[in-house]
């Protein structure tokens, strides 16, 4: 299961990121993960769960923005979802398609610092 290795870099990653911007305990990461990346969501949510345990990020929830696979047909303009598995052919104009616009990304886009509760 690759996405142990991928949650253990997200969670280095946010830690860093964390203490650069002064703090020390993390309360949710966003990360955006494409439908062609390779990860599996529900994988890469319980590796972060065992990749977090003893770090600032102890706490910390992930939450994981799904990015459609899209392709753009330029002949008729077209931007259209490849699915899963992916198919590169325009259901518009019955072309191939060469320009993947959206689906592989793998990217920490937020990381949100614990807040205090105290009286």
């Amino acid at each position: 299961m690759h996405e142990l290795s991928i949650a253990s870099a997200i969670v280095e990653r946010a830690g860093e990121l964390a203490r650069a911007d002064g703090t020390d305990a993390v309360s949710v990461v966003t990360v955006r993960v494409g439908e062609l990346s390779g990860v599996v969501p529900d994988a890469l949510d319980f590796a972060f769960e065992v990749a977090r345990e003893g770090t600032a990020l102890a706490g910390a929830r992930l939450v994981v923005e799904r990015v459609t696979a899209l392709a753009y047909c330029g002949p008729c303009a077209a931007e259209f979802a490849v699915g899963m598995p992916p198919f590169f052919w325009c259901p518009r104009c019955d072309r191939p398609s060469r320009d993947l616009r959206s689906g592989r990304e793998l990217e920490i886009t937020g990381v949100e610092p614990m807040t205090s509760t105290g009286p």
